[in-house]
């Protein structure tokens, strides 16, 4: 088990301040690595200056930024949860989607990513704002096409339930991801987000037959919240990748079974910490993962909401955990792998990734 001489007051102070203690060669190099995000929810891009910008378009009494920059602080995933509820009732229109669109590709562009396999909350439309998500959705496409175009980037879109809504809720998002998708190849998969700790994944495994059924990817938040019991869950409901599974450490057979299959796991340290699941950085196990062989990768997860974006969790493993450029390289490969893009386009910046200098 790795020890860091680290006091809480000072994990705080590096994630709240994560540029002080790198070096521009270091910067330099993980900011060319490509790189793909693949645990990255669109809500949780939008800063507290764009939740400005959005009430001044919707309310007759518009947000101060004190009063958004409030929103954007919480002491636990309680906490979080309301804060990620605060954001998305902000965002009313297709116009809405298309700005946080655009500016969650233009931050990911700046940062060496490639492609990123964005989570939307089509559960939260569906279940607290009432309205239809197809509208909403043209949006989000304008400006996905727009970054493909001008920015080099691609995305890929996988439609969020929140399991505490139960599965007839979860059923809309994943049968209009089925219905869309057709039509739209950028919606590539399903997923279950929200609270473990009141509903496991049992509950959705018909669904998550039918979704594979209609040609959708499967995913899973997993093991956040709870204990391996959690992972285990998502496992064998077929769930091809795993967000978070920081509970996995927990559970010696788990490991081995990860390691095994090489199933993908959507690390995202900087969250673990700020929602409190993790409470000291030595107690994360990224690096007991990788060591141990399991196929992890690196991600951002809500962003402006956990003070970090993909380059800080690259450097955060580098310099907490002790990843070398060498390991690093083999992150953003393992990010390429374990994304849904076909295997041409692997192919593609696998071999960029392995040309760097």
């Amino acid at each position: 088990m790795h020890r860091f001489p680290w006091s809480r007051a000072a994990a705080v102070c590096v994630l709240s301040h994560p540029l002080v203690l790198w070096s521009v060669d270091s910067n330099s190099f993980i900011r060319h690595l490509p790189k793909a995000e693949l645990h990255l929810h669109l809500e949780g891009t939008v800063t507290p200056e764009t939740l400005v910008e959005l009430s001044a378009r919707h309310d007759s009494t518009p947000l101060h930024p004190a009063q958004a920059q409030a929103l954007f602080q919480y002491t636990d995933f309680s906490g979080f949860l309301l804060a990620f509820k605060a954001i998305t009732e902000q965002l009313r229109s297709a116009d809405d989607y298309e700005l946080v669109t655009w500016r969650m590709a233009q931050r990911l562009a700046d940062q060496g990513v490639v492609h990123a396999e964005v989570y939307v909350s089509v559960g939260v439309v569906y279940y607290w704002r009432r309205c239809e998500f197809e509208p909403l959705f043209l949006g989000m496409e304008r400006a996905r096409l727009r970054a493909e175009s001008e920015l080099g980037l691609s995305i890929l879109w996988i439609f969020d339930a929140v399991r505490h809504f139960g599965p007839r809720e979860a059923a809309r998002v994943f049968r209009k991801a089925a219905e869309l998708r057709p039509q739209f190849p950028s919606v590539i998969g399903i997923g279950i987000g929200g609270d473990e700790r009141r509903t496991g994944a049992e509950p959705f495994r018909n669904l998550y037959m039918e979704a594979r059924d209609a040609g959708l990817r499967l995913t899973a938040h997993a093991g956040e919240t709870i204990g391996p019991e959690g992972i285990w869950g998502a496992l064998n409901i077929g769930a091809e990748r795993l967000g978070h599974a920081l509970s996995a450490i927990q559970d010696p057979e788990l490991m081995g079974v990860l390691a095994e299959r090489q199933v993908p796991l959507e690390i995202c340290i900087s969250s673990n910490l700020r929602t409190g699941c993790c409470l000291l950085p030595q107690e994360h196990p990224v690096r007991r993962y990788f060591d141990a062989g399991l196929m992890i990768t690196l991600n951002s997860d809500d962003p402006a909401l956990f003070l970090s974006n993909l380059e800080d969790e690259y450097r955060l493993a580098q310099e907490s955990f002790g990843f070398t450029q060498e390991h690093l390289r083999e992150l953003a490969s393992n990010s390429i792998e374990a994304s849904f893009l076909p295997p041409e386009r692997k192919v593609e910046i696998l071999r960029r990734l392995e040309s760097l200098e």
